[in-house]
């Protein structure tokens, strides 16, 4: 969807891909459906939106809407660090502390 001001238009659409760290597919296996909700309410808080996403066995596609004002990599960075720190936490027992 074109998204406009008074004076510009745009459609700033971008195709991610990420692996987790040692593509652990039991990870995806236990927590997909939590995730996708997880992912597009991060994205909510930096104004952005998913418009499609996929959660493989081993890494994530999701096609996002990010608003001119922001970086990609700012974006996509909060994203995969909150999602990280979520899983950490509702996943990971006590086996390390990922959050700080």
């Amino acid at each position: 969807m074109e998204q406009s001001l008074s004076h510009t238009k745009w459609e700033c659409k971008y195709h991610i891909v990420w692996i987790p760290k040692y593509r652990k597919k039991k990870i995806f296996k236990d927590i997909r459906r939590e995730l996708g909700q997880v992912l597009r309410e991060l994205a909510r808080q930096r104004e952005s939106e998913i418009e499609e996403g996929h959660l493989l066995p081993d890494h994530v596609h999701i096609l996002i809407s990010i608003l001119p004002k922001y970086a990609v990599s700012q974006v996509v960075g909060y994203i995969k660090g909150k999602s990280a720190i979520w899983i950490a936490q509702h996943y990971g027992g006590r086996k390390r502390n990922f959050s700080g």
